[in-house]
């Protein structure tokens, strides 16, 4: 008597976050044998989309085998202390780099969280009595040693006929695109955040190479970023304040939008459009901390850098004198000073951070200068900036708006929608493409543009809609 052999079903793959929004990624791949997770973000902005942190997941995080990590930033991990939290036990397979990143954001997460769940009980604003943070110190902790870290360009079998392997994506230091193979033998891709060729800092994502299934970010699926321009802009916008007395604050992630702020700022020192004189102030713990990894990998020559500036050094990210903020008490101190001077500082959407209180000090001073230097999501303050906002909410109260406000968003480390184009049109076409990590004009800008020119099928998957890989 013969057995027949199982015939592996179709994998399933289901869009629980990303989707319609820039926040919040997390997608399930499920087969046979195993239930995986590209990506556990959390969501921003919005405070409907907030509120879907706390939303139960439609599944039992005991199910998921693994987590694949494609970068650190926040909308793409920041959910994974809560999965933990939730049961979850399985490894979390990311770049080295990625591993290091991450455990500064998510100690910086449940740090905030329960900062705004204290002072949200101080004050009586929270609906939730006692206001909660979504998980916390120990959760961070159990999830960190949960990462496994693993090198890019290798085949890693996640278990019996999965396989994973990396590849650079130029987003970020340790910023990888995902390639899976399933158990039937198709496969599926996930571009996480696509980096540009043009990144100041960080070698060009490496070219897709086909997939069955192509998860695509989508973030500037509707844009061109006008770099040579924005750069003027940029430099412009500082000689403007500076001449008039006035302070620029510039609101930057902690991870890569810092350093590529400083590399910009180093440039114009050594073009004298940023006088020696003019304090630069970096004030922030979590992006100091990131600084020093990028430094790291200067001195350990990571092939993950351009060769150009890895020449450089080091000094490519030192716009001498600058100033290092660490305490709190430094930040403080910091309305206090008067006269030209420059601040970078987080949160980049201005949502958290100490960012929040030098907005809330400079705001209202028509010399002074805000410069949005990357993408501000709906429901943010940069946002709201950004649209022309004449006050904003902060710390309970409105502060009026007089300052100028320049936005400046080809220094995004996303690709925009030509930079996509190129990414994929050397690749054999996909079965699908689902565009995720956008708001709906960029996403559906972006379907249409690859229908056009690359003739491919695009989707715009809604939240939480099921679909086979295959």
């Amino acid at each position: 008597m013969t057995t027949e052999a199982h015939t592996p079903r179709p994998g399933l793959l289901t869009f629980l976050g990303g989707v319609g929004t820039v926040t919040g990624s997390k997608f399930l791949v499920e087969t046979d044998h195993a239930r995986l997770m590209i990506d556990c973000g959390l969501f921003q902005g919005l405070a409907e989309l907030r509120r879907r942190n706390r939303r139960p997941l439609p599944l039992d995080p005991a199910d998921v085998r693994a987590v694949v990590l494609t970068h650190a930033h926040l909308d793409h991990c920041g959910y994974l202390p809560r999965l933990v939290r939730d049961g979850f036990r399985g490894p979390i397979l990311t770049t080295p780099d990625t591993a290091r990143i991450a455990e500064l954001i998510l100690r910086d997460s449940a740090h905030l969280q329960r900062e705004e769940a204290d002072h949200a009980n101080e004050h009586g604003w929270s609906k939730h009595r006692p206001a909660q943070p979504l998980y916390d110190d120990k959760d961070v902790e159990n999830a960190l040693r949960m990462f496994d870290p693993v090198p890019l360009d290798t085949d890693i079998e996640i278990t019996t006929g999965i396989v994973l392997r990396l590849h650079r994506a130029g987003h970020i230091l340790g910023s990888a695109w995902a390639h899976l193979t399933l158990e039937d033998g198709h496969t599926i891709a996930a571009s996480g955040d696509l980096g540009r060729p043009v990144h100041p800092l960080l070698r060009p994502p490496e070219p897709f190479t086909g997939a069955d299934v192509l998860l695509m970010e989508s973030t500037y699926g509707h844009r061109h970023h006008e770099e040579t321009a924005a750069r003027e802009w940029f430099a412009a916008a500082l000689e403007r304040t500076l001449a008039r007395g006035g302070t620029v604050v510039i609101p930057s992630f902690a991870v890569d939008r810092t350093e590529v702020v400083l590399h910009q700022l180093t440039e114009l020192r050594k073009a004298g459009r940023l006088s020696a004189h003019v304090p630069v102030y970096v004030d922030s713990p979590m992006a100091l901390a990131t600084l020093q990894i990028y430094r790291e990998a200067f001195a350990a020559g990571s092939d993950q850098l351009r060769p150009d500036v890895l020449a450089e050094g080091p000094t490519a990210l030192d716009p001498e004198p600058f100033t290092l903020i660490r305490s709190l008490q430094e930040s403080l101190a910091l309305d206090h000073a008067h006269g030209p001077a420059v601040i970078v500082s987080a949160s980049g959407m201005a949502t958290g951070g100490r960012v929040v209180h030098h907005l809330a000090r400079l705001l209202p001073d028509a010399r002074n200068t805000v410069v949005v230097v990357g993408y501000a999501a709906e429901g943010t303050r940069a946002r709201d900036l950004v649209d022309g906002a004449r006050a904003l909410k902060m710390y309970g109260s409105y502060v009026p708006v007089r300052a100028e406000v320049v936005n400046v968003p080809a220094f995004s480390a996303h690709a925009d929608a030509g930079e996509i184009i190129d990414w994929l049109r050397h690749a054999p076409p996909p079965s699908a493409v689902y565009l995720v990590h956008g708001e709906p004009e960029g996403s559906q800008a972006l379907r249409d543009r690859i229908d056009r020119e690359l003739g491919w099928t695009a989707v715009v998957p809604r939240s939480g809609e099921r679909v086979l890989v295959r």
